[in-house]
């Protein structure tokens, strides 16, 4: 994004009165932070990113990284900082560092309380394939090269492998996230995961590595999907490639009541997962968006996927 419309971004979110988003925090759910440790250099740690969220009023949190899940470890971050009553979740990311495609990994992942599972992200092939543009889907370079996974077979048939993998999503009413897989490959696993039984179906920043048409993200959100919009595209951040208008477009290609909003931040020289989301909100409120849109979408929806009451 260039100078001029970074420029932009920051005039719009400084319009926006700090004690208005105060009271829109209250009860926010972020469902895609990038805390510590991880093999990526992160700002800070899971403990800090739950006490932050706390400070700031927040109801949950959700833990992602690309090769662990933070779920076995739940319990004994419950015991830590449950007096922080910050609802604490994790997902697990189907990656070759995790597993890949392995039912039994799964298994035992939601059997110990992970919340979410990820298709393939950082080492999907299209993951793989997108990365050769550098402003979309970098991937880390500090690990060992890894063959891209995809979730159908030669014919576009989705794997038998991946349809065990849904069941047991189904058997949990777990989230099913579509990852960094390519839109061709994110309807046929939708739509299987629908007939299995899957309720709670997520995708992450649609219009960046996926591939998507704005057709894909309205008939996708009709189709019961939860649209995510990171924060980290849009505002002042190192991530950004998007304009405020485009912002308002991605939204609107759902519409408030299937979209939602996470930081998808914790990366060093970025802004802190809590400061992300109040300028994403911010710049939605500055875009004409209401306070009960923006609380609807920063707290409302994603506390409805997760199960927070």
């Amino acid at each position: 994004m260039s100078d001029e419309n970074r420029a932009e971004v920051r005039s719009m979110i400084e319009k926006i009165d700090d004690a208005v988003i105060d009271g829109l925090m209250q009860g926010a759910v972020d469902l895609h932070i990038h805390s510590g440790p991880s093999t990526m250099s992160r700002q800070l740690d899971h403990f800090e990113a739950v006490e932050q969220a706390a400070a700031a009023g927040m109801a949950g949190v959700l833990f992602k990284d690309h090769h662990y899940s933070v779920g076995p470890f739940l319990p004994i971050m419950e015991r830590l900082l449950g007096h922080h009553n910050v609802a604490m979740h994790s997902g697990l990311v189907l990656n070759n560092t995790t597993g890949g495609l392995d039912p039994f990994v799964v298994d035992a992942q939601l059997n110990m309380g992970t919340k979410l599972i990820y298709m393939p992200t950082a080492q999907s092939a299209n993951h793989l394939r997108s990365s050769r543009r550098k402003s979309r889907l970098a991937s880390n370079v500090q690990l060992k090269k890894s063959p891209g996974i995809t979730v159908v077979d030669a014919y576009g048939d989705l794997l038998d492998v991946v349809k065990e993998i849904l069941d047991s999503i189904a058997q949990f009413d777990a989230i099913l996230s579509s990852g960094h897989l390519h839109i061709s490959e994110i309807w046929t696993l939708f739509t299987e995961a629908k007939k299995r039984g899957v309720k709670r179906l997520l995708i992450n920043h649609p219009m960046y590595g996926l591939h998507f048409m704005p057709e894909d993200v309205r008939e996708l959100a009709e189709f019961g999907a939860v649209i995510e919009q990171s924060a980290c595209l849009y505002i002042d951040s190192r991530f950004n490639v998007y304009t405020p208008d485009e912002l308002k477009e991605h939204i609107e290609m759902a519409g408030v009541e299937h979209s939602s909003l996470a930081s998808d931040l914790g990366q060093v020289d970025n802004p802190l997962p809590v400061e992300g989301l109040r300028q994403m909100m911010k710049l939605c409120l500055a875009l004409g968006f209401s306070e009960d849109d923006v609380r609807v979408m920063v707290r409302d929806n994603p506390a409805k996927l997760i199960g927070i009451t």
